[in-house]
């Protein structure tokens, strides 16, 4: 499902990516409609950003979550005693049919290596008639955390595999998915967060880490383009402090009748 970009220290994609996706599990379980009493799982769950939402709303007994990275899950467990928490990827859950009144996947339908497959099995896992939900970054119209980095990365290298041509990242796209992979009632719409970074800096720094495609795009160039990329988004990002909204676009539906 994921390759090394993720192989990463759980603080370092807090840092990086947690800034944004942990405000965001709140409006995408919002989004997905999930209610008081039911159990849910959290695919390709990271660290644990929406896991912690879930566990805050339903209780960590009500609560499961899988992701194929071993420093993810680790860290995971680790926060949140209670919720089951396995090392998988979303393309073969290790979970029963129908288990879950709601399967969530937040910010990883793009990195799926079979999206209609995975988004199948969380189908397949979700009681029928239960809520199956998933939201992506949109970088297709440029409004992402990571947008102006990849902006950047395009200006020096025009042939440069950002993440704008991956599943999901533009409008339509999810749905599709949803769609092909059985899914009933199926919706797509929008779910923003806005953060506000005290500095360039704070913002600049995490970027740094070698987390995901970007950061690991931007760890192998040597210490001459890193700064010219740094500077060139520092004209992107002048004020300081700063208020980002990044905007994901959502996709939900209902697991058919088996």
């Amino acid at each position: 499902m994921i390759g090394p970009v993720f192989e990463v220290a759980a603080d370092s994609y807090d840092r990086f990516m947690g800034r944004y996706s942990g405000p965001l599990a709140a409006n995408f379980i919002a989004f997905a409609g999930v209610q008081p009493g039911w159990r849910v799982l959290d695919v390709g769950a990271g660290p644990g950003a929406l896991t912690s939402a879930l566990v805050d709303m339903l209780g960590a007994g009500s609560v499961a979550a899988a992701d194929p990275s071993p420093p993810f899950v680790e860290a995971n467990r680790e926060r949140h005693p209670g919720v089951d928490v396995r090392l998988a990827g979303a393309e073969d859950m290790p979970f029963a049919d129908g288990a879950f009144d709601a399967a969530l996947a937040q910010l990883v339908v793009q990195f799926m290596s079979d999206p209609v497959r995975g988004v199948s099995e969380m189908a397949r896992v979700t009681r029928p008639g239960g809520v199956v939900a998933a939201c992506v970054w949109d970088f297709g119209t440029g409004r992402s955390p990571l947008s102006a980095i990849w902006g950047v990365a395009a200006e020096m290298d025009p042939s440069v595999e950002d993440e704008g041509d991956r599943v999901g990242v533009r409008p339509g796209q999810l749905a599709d998915v949803f769609e092909r992979a059985g899914l009933d009632a199926v919706e797509e719409s929008e779910v923003s967060v806005t953060v506000e970074h005290e500095s360039f800096d704070a913002w600049w720094q995490p970027m740094t880490f070698g987390v995901g495609p970007a950061g690991a795009w931007l760890a192998r160039q040597p210490p001459e383009i890193q700064d010219r990329v740094r500077e060139r988004c520092r004209d992107l990002y002048p004020d300081a402090p700063g208020i980002r909204t990044a905007v994901a676009w959502a996709a939900r539906g209902r697991a058919a009748p088996r």
